[in-house]
């Protein structure tokens, strides 16, 4: 265990800040903030990916694992007595950790990871968007980032095998590429601003092929769906390609700012200074810079646009289930969207 100084430096509201832990028992399996409000959500997200969660060491991971799992327990964790400092440690543990298998996850597939490497892949892709070799290689560098976030945050009781991986990643990098090179073919004769959009389109196609292939289990088989209370009413293959669509959406949009706000930006500054011509190598930096604080915001913001726990009506779903589900008395359906 480590000393209370240190418990202190770790979870800042440690030692008597912040209101005390009630004896009724917090559920820390579901997020602090109610889920139901798209602000709930934006807060949730924001913990999840902040990329200071990158800079926790070993022990302090492992000392807000101790200190999640004591509680789950049913003990009181020693050193901890806020709620501030018990949620604190839950979402440090939840920026490293597994939540199926409790796993310490690989750094670069946590979510927290998200907007640094992120700001640096985008940021290089709109840089050198214009030779083939340039575009082969940042989507061939993109394409294996997403696979290694796909990996890395695989379901636990339904994991992922390495062929559907392997088909995903092969898909959605040729699809980007071809993509990529196709547009800018075409962008040629068109104006220059025009060119600077492609790579943002050949993401956007790469997500509508990446997260259905890797997710075609679930279109095949169909999601499971709850009632209300989380009792389950059956799988449906209706619930699966609205929870699909509504993943792949939120991936375009979390793109969007980082991949529209700068080409344009960049585009006044090339017409409107001679600092680039001086400077070939500054457009990368910026570009990165500029993504990062696009990033920052975008990724939560954008993960948080639809429930983890979404709902459909009974009618949408197949024929079957809307029996059963009416006969329970029910007009609505519950599942989870995934990220």
């Amino acid at each position: 265990m480590a000393p209370k100084e240190a418990l202190e430096k770790t979870y800042p509201a440690i030692g008597g800040a912040g209101s005390p832990i009630p004896s009724d028992r917090i559920n820390i399996d579901e997020p602090r903030w109610d889920q139901t409000t798209y602000s709930g959500r934006a807060k949730h997200f924001f913990t999840i990916t902040n990329p200071l969660n990158l800079l926790k060491g070993s022990q302090e991971l492992e000392e807000a694992r101790r200190i999640v799992l004591d509680y789950k327990k049913g003990n009181a964790p020693a050193g901890v007595s806020s709620v501030d400092a018990l949620w604190n440690a839950k979402h440090v543990y939840d920026s490293a950790f597994h939540p199926d298998t409790g796993e310490k996850m690989f750094i670069l597939g946590r979510m927290s990871a998200q907007v640094p490497c992120n700001m640096f892949i985008t940021g290089m892709m709109m840089t050198f968007y214009k030779t083939t070799p340039a575009v082969v290689l940042w989507q061939w560098v993109n394409q294996s980032f997403n696979a290694i976030v796909n990996y890395t945050n695989r379901s636990g009781s339904k994991p992922i095998d390495n062929k559907t991986l392997g088909t995903a990643y092969v898909a959605a990098t040729t699809g980007a590429t071809a993509t990529a090179l196709g547009l800018n073919a075409l962008a040629k004769k068109a104006p220059p601003l025009v060119g600077r959009f492609v790579p943002f389109a050949a993401v956007a196609a790469a997500n509508c092929i990446n997260i259905p292939v890797i997710r075609q289990r679930e279109l095949v088989d169909g999601i499971e769906v709850t009632d209300k209370a989380g009792n389950k009413i059956g799988e449906s293959k209706s619930a699966a390609k609205s929870a699909i669509t509504k993943v792949a959406l939120s991936r375009i949009c979390m793109a969007v700012p980082g991949m529209v706000l700068p080409p344009i930006l960049m585009d006044q500054l090339e017409r409107k200074t001679t600092f680039f011509k001086r400077y070939p190598w500054a457009p990368a930096p910026l570009q990165i810079a500029v993504c990062g604080l696009c990033l920052i915001f975008a990724t939560p913001l954008c993960c948080a646009l639809f429930p983890q726990r979404a709902s459909m009506k009974v009618g949408q779903l197949e024929p079957e289930l809307q029996k059963l589900a009416a006969s329970r008395g029910m007009d609505e359906v519950y599942y989870n969207k995934g990220l």
